[in-house]
């Protein structure tokens, strides 16, 4: 009897220190005082910014937090975003009363922003506040001053409608911030100097940059051990932006990483993709010195482990097959020996960034796809689709070619992996050549 109560009372003791460890963690997750040096009185339907500077130092928090790609220009939303469990669409944050943000408090603005709790609950991770988070107080008040200087849009929006059960429960989200959500402001290092620290917060804070680039758990948690080293995004991947000479930017300048987010390519890369919209509406607009901070912490960072990939074998007969379908199909804009043109058109030879995960290769075959239009590079240069052209093996073999030619070397992509990506893109099978009559 005196060893039952032992045990019992020793479970009883573990349930207290849990439920207070919980209780705790929950704390700092809800925590919203930072919020606290922000107005809590009149609405952002009422509020009009005349401070013309704060409205343009809002402008550019706008732009370094890329609002407009997922929220729309003007910023009435609707943009689907597909998640692993169900599709979200973003809410309308123009200062319309009854469908934006309208009845917004400054407060309530910093808590939706940067503690993930909007007027309807708990938002979802894709809405970066996981990031927005560390972003500053000031850096937040001129967020408002700029969103207060902009036309409301009617436009309703039923954002978790496409969520599957039981995540279309906003509620569930208060578990997710308790396993995964750091509440945490952004704290400069003193070892390091200011264009580091600024780099640093513009990656982690309103550029968002781990969102896409770091893998995610099975409950779409972000696996720090992986920062930065490449994650999936949908149908697309977002590649290591580590300093890996491989499958990062080891090999890249400072004045390649800093060209290729302010015109969407290095010369060599073209971005593509969510990355393309990431710069046409983000990056292109960031002054010198921030590129020239990311390009400084991006280069900090501890390079990834992921290894040169080792040269694929093709089957004669289809690497031959491969390289006339090349030849006739592609070699027009990435030129005979895989050169691209610069700043417009992808290199094959040489360029590590096709050389690792294949997923964007195989969407670009499958579906096309557009180079940003910035300022410095205007032409945005398209990709025609080639799924109606190609089957599954073509498309490998034509993958395996450009990967394995010119001095690349690469792991095989299968015709399975192409069958896959063609079924989660939607995109159509190959077109069937006409019997004869």
């Amino acid at each position: 009897m005196a060893k039952a109560k032992k045990i019992t009372y020793t479970f009883a003791a573990l349930a207290v220190v849990a439920a207070l460890g919980v209780t705790g963690r929950m704390w700092g997750v809800l925590d919203s005082a930072r919020s606290d040096v922000a107005d809590n009185k009149v609405q952002l339907a009422d509020f009009h910014s005349n401070d013309d500077a704060a409205i343009k130092r809002g402008e550019y928090v706008m732009r370094l937090a890329d609002c407009a790609a997922c929220h729309n220009a003007d910023f009435s939303g609707g943009y689907k975003i597909d998640t692993p469990f169900g599709a979200l669409l973003t809410s309308n944050i123009s200062p319309d009363r009854d469908t934006g943000i309208g009845n917004m408090t400054e407060r309530d603005f910093f808590n939706a922003v940067r503690q993930g709790r909007g007027k309807h609950g708990f938002l979802y991770p894709a809405m970066p506040y996981t990031a927005y988070t560390q972003m500053s107080d000031q850096d937040m008040h001129d967020l408002w001053a700029y969103f207060s200087a902009q036309k409301p849009v009617k436009n309703a929006i039923d954002e978790n409608a496409g969520m599957h059960f039981p995540y279309n429960i906003r509620l569930a989200m208060a578990g997710w911030n308790l396993l995964f959500f750091d509440n945490s402001a952004f704290q400069p290092q003193s070892a390091q100097n200011d264009e580091w620290n600024r780099g640093k917060y513009i990656v982690d804070g309103p550029a968002h940059c781990s969102v896409c680039h770091t893998a995610r758990n099975a409950l779409g948690g972000e696996i720090s051990s992986q920062y930065l080293q490449g994650g999936n995004l949908g149908s697309w991947y977002a590649p290591d932006i580590s300093p890996n000479p491989h499958a990062g930017i080891g090999k890249w300048t400072d004045e390649e990483i800093a060209d290729y987010l302010k015109t969407g390519s290095n010369g060599t890369s073209v971005a593509a993709g969510p990355m393309a919209e990431a710069v046409e509406h983000s990056t292109q607009y960031f002054n010198d010195q921030d590129l020239k901070a990311i390009a400084t912490y991006l280069r900090s960072l501890p390079a990834s482990t992921t290894p040169q990939p080792t040269h694929f074998e093709m089957n004669k007969t289809r690497h031959d097959l491969a390289a006339l379908r090349y030849e006739v199909d592609c070699s027009a804009c990435h030129g005979l020996a895989g050169e691209g043109i610069h700043g417009m058109v992808p290199a094959f030879a040489g360029n590590s960034a096709m050389l690792n995960d294949p997923t964007n290769m195989i969407h670009a075959l499958l579906d096309g796809a557009r180079a940003p239009h910035t300022t410095g590079r205007p032409t945005a240069a398209g990709m025609p689709a080639f799924a109606w052209k190609l089957n599954d093996q073509e498309m490998a073999d034509v993958l395996n070619y450009v990967r394995n030619s010119w001095g690349n070397q690469a792991g095989e992509v299968q015709a399975s992996d192409v069958t896959t990506r063609r079924r989660t893109t939607g995109a159509g099978d190959k077109l069937q050549t006409p019997a004869m009559k």
